[in-house]
């Protein structure tokens, strides 16, 4: 079976979005995040929310697509087991370890948390408690900030793959061969309907959290696209359509996302257009995904030498990302750097202390690996001449 470099490239790309959003969260103006900058922007509010409203559901789409080949050739319970230490191991390190330094800013910009790092270890350890909002997550004691979105894959994993005998039932089967034959308007539209439907019924009770337990209408959206990436699978004829409405796609998004700018801007003044605006912010979701899995498939279906690279990179970028973003904030400060050289300077930063992290320390180490989401080092193997390698398949 060829590989997939498209999808290895997709899954990426897609997380250095997540790292890119995260940063310019320090400067959109307007917007609450874990440390500001003193350079905010309000111009940033549109493009972030351009952004914003699809970046994740990509990324849980790109994780449904990995569940489907992790799911060909493994028992449910054992896939469980497996997804089980890659994914709640390095929830457990990141939020002791990696994350703490983020409440610590935080608390201490609030005015509400005494400067001094070990203290603040000491009774975050414990639980607390802490002054009301001092920092996210202050009423659970601790928090997982960025890293909800591992015990989120964890959770959709272990729920799909309970699921497989009803999954592969008749009934089963069937939606996932209707999905799979969608073409053409009906692929831009159809897909959207459970979404529109969550919209109406949950996202007005319901609006995001990031705490797993009082998050209805996002688990509802994430599921879905969840499911509709492990349907979409390898399937020669969907990735054929998803292609070839490419350009119908991104000119549907484009168009979508300019009713949706002008209906929220009209919501200001007319609450009850606030459903509608979201509405058509679903459409808009599905119609960018569209083109990003179909521009992908068209352009980036190819061993780019920086692949094996980025496929090793990606889980330890992400889970060392914002804790570096908030430190380098708090480094920076007091440099008083301008609104352009302090955000190009706080890039640079991310990038070299990720990369050094990863690179120099986390992929050599053996333990770390296995805390950051690695897989061990595949051992050499010595084949003899008559003895072919075989490909590789991608399993993400």
């Amino acid at each position: 079976m060829n590989r997939r470099h498209d999808i290895d490239a997709l899954r990426a790309l897609a997380f250095g979005l997540v790292i890119l959003y995260h940063l310019a969260m320090a400067y959109v103006a307007g917007w609450h995040w874990h440390l500001k900058s003193v350079h905010t922007a309000d111009w940033l509010q549109w493009p972030m929310l351009a952004l914003n409203l699809w970046r994740m559901d990509l990324v849980f789409l790109i994780s449904g697509l990995a569940f489907g080949f992790l799911a060909r050739s493994q028992r449910p319970l054992s896939l469980i087991r497996q997804r089980s230490a890659r994914l709640l191991l390095p929830l457990a390190f990141g939020m002791a370890v990696v994350v703490p330094y983020q409440p610590y800013a935080q608390g201490v910009a609030n005015g509400l948390i005494a400067p001094g790092f070990g203290d603040f270890l000491l009774r975050y350890y414990s639980g607390g408690p802490w002054p009301r909002g001092a920092f996210d997550g202050w009423d659970f004691g601790v928090t997982w900030n960025h890293l909800w979105y591992l015990p989120y894959l964890w959770f959709y994993t272990v729920v799909l793959a309970l699921l497989q005998p009803l999954a592969q039932s008749r009934t089963g089967q069937r939606l996932r061969d209707g999905f799979r034959a969608l073409r053409g308007w009906h692929l831009l539209l159809v897909p959207v309907l459970p979404l529109a439907l969550y919209s109406v019924l949950l996202w007005p009770q319901f609006r995001p959290t990031h705490d797993l337990i009082h998050d209805a209408w996002l688990h509802a959206v994430y599921f879905t696209l969840f499911v509709y990436g492990w349907w979409i699978g390898l399937d020669a004829g969907l990735w054929a359509e998803l292609t070839r409405l490419r350009h119908r796609a991104l000119a549907w998004a484009l168009a979508l996302f300019g009713l949706y700018a002008g209906l929220r801007v009209a919501a200001a003044g007319a609450p009850e257009l606030r459903l509608l605006a979201r509405l058509v912010a679903d459409f808009y979701l599905w119609a960018v995904i569209v083109a990003v899995l179909g521009w992908a498939h068209h352009r980036l279906n190819r061993p780019w030498r920086w692949l094996g690279w980025a496929q090793e990179s990606v889980y330890p970028w992400y889970m060392l990302h914002q804790t570096v973003i908030i430190a380098g904030l708090v480094a920076l400060a007091p440099l008083q750097l301008g609104p352009v050289t302090e955000p190009l300077a706080l890039l640079v930063l991310t990038v070299l202390v990720c990369w050094g992290l990863t690179d120099g320390l986390i992929r050599r180490v053996g333990v770390l690996r296995r805390l950051f989401g690695l897989t061990p080092p595949a051992r050499p193997q010595c084949l003899s001449p008559a003895t072919p390698a075989r490909p590789g398949v991608h399993t993400a």
